[in-house]
């Protein structure tokens, strides 16, 4: 019976059984095209594969903040990017006040 694994989003595939599994290596071992990595060269490549947008030298900090809903709604009503067009008034107001 072939063995199985389970992604974190939930599909499964079947793996290959020792015997298909031979036949494929030799297969690809064969091909000029498709060169077999060394060990190494797959550590280098698996760590240069990074998912998502690059990390922020400056992360930002979450944070719960209280707002009365008049303010929230006129920052949520000019669309996608209200909390840094909200993050940009207060680094404003920071510059002419002192907390």
């Amino acid at each position: 019976m072939s063995e199985t694994i389970k992604t974190r989003s939930g599909r499964v595939f079947k793996l290959p059984a020792p015997e298909e599994d031979a036949r494929l290596t030799a297969a690809a071992m064969s091909d000029p095209d498709t060169p077999l990595l060394t060990d190494e060269e797959f550590e280098r490549i698996k760590h240069r594969i990074q998912r998502g947008r690059p990390r922020s030298a400056q992360p930002k900090e979450g944070v719960f903040l209280r707002l009365s809903p008049e303010i929230a709604a006129t920052f949520r009503a000019t669309g996608y990017g209200w909390q840094a067009r909200m993050n940009a008034a207060l680094a404003d107001w920071l510059k002419t006040h002192s907390p």
